[in-house]
């Protein structure tokens, strides 16, 4: 029997039991379904996440201070350790562009003339140069010291009346305090631009550390904090120094370019000067806190190894699934060689060799493990569009999970059609003949 009129014959036993077949076939659709579409949102996700980094973004090191063995994302366990003094003398270092400090400091609500809305988290004090030009949509950057902000779209659009460059916003600051500040410029995205923020949509204000975080951890004596969990606690948290002089719970250091070569060298400068004793900073480190240093590249790779970990607990539930619908597969096609038995018999009376029945059986095997695979694939392919879409990612399909779902549909159908296709061609046809 030549391949093609196997094929038929396969094809047409297949249509014959049509919700059978489709049944058998469901559970490998759903396995490489659930594979495919997951996969495909990690990688929109990942693709998104590093499209937010500019290469002027890329030359950034984020650094803090914290006891080495503390386990979490960025900041976690951190201290405020860097005054503006550390600040002024690391940016003066060799192979280091500029340095400035990174707060939040917690607020209340924040108003645009007679509306106000409730915000925690959302006022960063920061350097000039952390908003990059590329990334705003229309106005300027902040200057230091100057009463002034850019905020993001969130921010913007959060009021009845949206808010727009030369707008005057008024912050309630944690404990009652208010202060002013003059929209100077509008960010691009609303996600944010470090990894210190976690890239949330969430309204954000940036403004200058000098004059805002510096006059509240001076008047409340106190320089900022974390609460052991990477939450930045800004101004206002009990775990300040104590000194009257604002310290920093981060800083954020620039190289000269995004090469390799000139990232390490910044962070090398920087690290040797704030671990020497001329930094106001060695006073606190001691033996418990060490200087970190970290990219945005290294930082994000926490999140890849999040989300490689979770594509392997979808990809563990999914060969599941891939098991249970070979089982189906072989069940059916045992089931598939007792219907037939007679038909058997008489194909092996006109001639018809072992490997000509075992092929048939084989074949049909395999068709339903394709079908289940393409079926799958397409289903993965439009459940990965609608959540990118959703979720407003740009969209990246992992081709290579493609094709490994069309390989691994003929493999399940090969492996799950061996045994009944062996317990066909080994069938007696006399006995088969006989068999009612």
């Amino acid at each position: 029997m030549n391949p093609l009129e196997s094929l038929r014959l396969s094809w047409r036993s297949i249509r014959g039991h049509k919700l059978r077949s489709a049944l058998t076939t469901l559970g490998i659709v759903i396995g490489i379904a659930a594979v495919i579409a997951f996969v495909t949102l990690g990688a929109s996700l990942q693709a998104g996440i590093i499209g937010d980094i500019s290469p002027d973004d890329r030359r950034n090191v984020y650094g803090w201070a914290a006891d080495p063995d503390t386990e979490g994302g960025p900041l976690a366990g951190a201290q405020p350790v860097f005054t503006p003094d550390d600040l002024d003398s690391v940016a003066s270092q060799p192979d280091v562009a500029a340095a400035y400090g990174y707060a939040t400091i917690q607020t209340q609500a924040i108003s645009n003339g007679n509306e106000t809305v409730a915000q925690g988290n959302g006022l960063i004090a920061t350097g000039p140069s952390y908003i990059r030009e590329g990334r705003l949509a229309e106005g300027r950057q902040f200057e230091r010291g100057d009463r002034e902000g850019v905020v993001n779209p969130a921010a913007a659009n959060q009021f009845e009346e949206n808010v727009t460059i030369g707008d005057e916003l008024t912050v309630t600051i944690l404990g009652g305090e208010r202060t002013t500040l003059e929209v100077v410029g509008i960010t691009d995205t609303s996600e944010g631009q470090s990894p210190f923020e976690g890239f949330e949509s969430s309204p954000r204000v940036y403004v200058p550390t000098d004059p805002y975080y510096v006059e509240q951890a001076a008047g409340l004596g106190i320089g900022g904090g974390s609460d052991g969990s990477g939450n930045d606690t800004g101004a206002g948290s009990e775990n300040g120094t104590g000194t009257g002089d604002a310290r920093f719970l981060a800083i954020i250091i620039e190289a000269d370019s995004a090469a390799q070569s000139d990232i390490d060298a910044a962070r090398e400068s920087a690290t040797a000067y704030l671990e020497s004793e001329q930094s106001d900073a060695s006073e606190l480190l001691g033996d418990d806190l060490a200087v970190t240093f970290q990219t945005s590249t290294e930082l994000l790779q926490q999140l890849q190894d999040v989300l490689a970990l979770l594509r392997n607990f979808i990809v563990g539930i999914a060969a599941i699934s891939l098991l249970v619908g070979s089982i189906g597969i072989a069940n059916i096609m045992l089931v598939s060689v007792t219907e037939r038995t007679r038909e058997i018999g008489i194909m092996k009376a006109v001639g018809a060799q072992n490997r000509d029945v075992l092929g048939l059986f084989l074949t049909e095997a395999v068709i339903l493990g394709v079908i289940g695979a393409i079926l799958g694939t397409g289903l993965g392919l439009l459940g990965g569009y609608l959540g990118a879409q959703y979720i407003d990612l740009p969209l990246v399909y992992p081709l290579e999970y493609v094709a490994l779902a069309i390989g691994v549909g003929v493999l399940v159908g090969i492996l799950a059609g061996l045994y009944p296709a062996w317990r066909a061609a080994r069938t007696d046809p006399i006995d088969a003949l006989r068999y009612e």
